[in-house]
């Protein structure tokens, strides 16, 4: 399934705008922000997917039942881009267990192609958990891709959701046709990738906005 939050008008297109705004982006804490609260927005979308059970509480003057997450999902984010729109799902789900990935493109060839490099993957066990995995661009799909395969190792998902800010149709694809069953959650979808494999209008270096430039 594909949920994108830009096919209604919602507050959420509000925080889509400034992300893509030029002066807007300037502030690299509202840049942050503003992931975060698509974040926090996704993972109230997702979380109407997952299963509850009841559970009794006392309040001051009586004992009701409440419904509460059956199990909490695991957050997974490729760093560094990913993290702000981490911090927004781990806002709400604040009792998840976490994992990390170090991925980037390696450098472009003539064709302007490129692989991806992993470097760093820490995770808890996922056997049989929802894992969300987080990128706030879900450009040509292949981060996503090495990223999702590094975690297996550690069990299989019952469930994945990538949850990105910005996604290019070309991403979507690769990722339905790569891995059966995945359930994309998107704050907006772009027209297209461009020859270098970005997206086009999208709003340009998620990490580098966030958090400054890259040396090297």
């Amino acid at each position: 399934m594909i949920f994108n939050l830009s096919a209604n008008n919602t507050i959420a297109n509000h925080f889509v705008s400034e992300l893509r705004d030029l002066e807007i982006q300037k502030d690299k804490a509202r840049f942050r922000k503003n992931l975060e609260k698509i974040g926090e927005i996704l993972a109230y979308e997702i979380s109407k997917t997952f299963q509850y059970e009841r559970k009794a509480i006392s309040t001051p003057l009586a004992v009701t039942s409440v419904f509460h997450l059956a199990s909490q999902p695991v957050l997974a984010t490729i760093l560094r881009a990913g993290l702000p729109m981490y911090q927004g799902f781990s806002n709400f789900f604040d009792h998840a267990e976490s994992a990390f990935i170090g991925a980037f493109r390696g450098e472009h060839q003539l064709d302007y192609t490129f692989d991806i490099t992993l470097e760093y993957v820490a995770a808890p066990h996922l056997e049989d958990k929802n894992l969300i995995l987080i990128d706030p661009m879900l450009a040509t799909g292949k981060s996503i891709l090495s990223s999702y395969a590094s975690l297996l190792k550690y069990g299989k998902p019952s469930q994945l959701h990538v949850a990105a800010a910005i996604a290019a149709p070309e991403g979507i694809d690769l990722l339905q046709r790569e891995i059966p069953g995945v359930s994309i959650w998107v704050g907006a979808i772009d027209e297209k990738l461009n020859s270098q494999f970005y997206i086009v209008p999208g709003l340009g270096d998620a990490g580098d906005l966030a958090f400054g430039p890259k040396v090297g």
